[in-house]
């Protein structure tokens, strides 16, 4: 099961979070800082798995994006490795090569996409067109 998912820079700023089970507000920035400062501090050549505390952290890096996606230790790395890159596919379709501004600008339509993928954890949808659809239409009652 996905715990959380993380968009942070390269400075280490927090860019989108999304918290699959309840952690406290005052728990996460810290929970947060740790982690970012973790994944950060390796190398290009070691592993995107890292283990931490009662989580697995599968990161990958985009440019001057990291994502960061916790996970139970009986969730496969490599679907969530694999879904992280999709989640970026998905941003680049409907952004034209998404970019940090992107992100922090239009963050209620990122939550839309990340929620058509993921519901309480789990992966639902991994087809680009289905997951970009709602959001296109959306797009299309706004114009009209």
């Amino acid at each position: 099961m996905i715990k959380f998912l993380l968009m942070v820079n390269k400075q280490g700023q927090t860019r989108l979070s999304k918290y699959y089970e309840q952690v406290e507000l005052g728990k996460r920035a810290a929970l947060e800082a740790d982690m970012v400062r973790g994944c950060l501090a390796r190398r290009k050549e070691e592993c995107s798995f890292v283990e931490y505390k009662d989580y697995k952290l599968v990161y990958r890096q985009y440019a001057a994006l990291f994502i960061v996606v916790g996970i139970t230790e009986n969730e496969n790395e490599l679907s969530i490795y694999e879904l992280v890159h999709n989640f970026v596919e998905v941003l680049d379709k409907y952004f034209s090569r998404v970019s940090e501004l992107d992100i922090m600008f239009n963050l209620d339509k990122v939550h839309i996409i990340l929620d058509e993928m993921i519901v309480n954890g789990h992966i639902v949808e991994t087809n680009k067109n289905r997951i970009l659809a709602p959001l296109l239409a959306l797009d299309k009652m706004a114009e009209g």
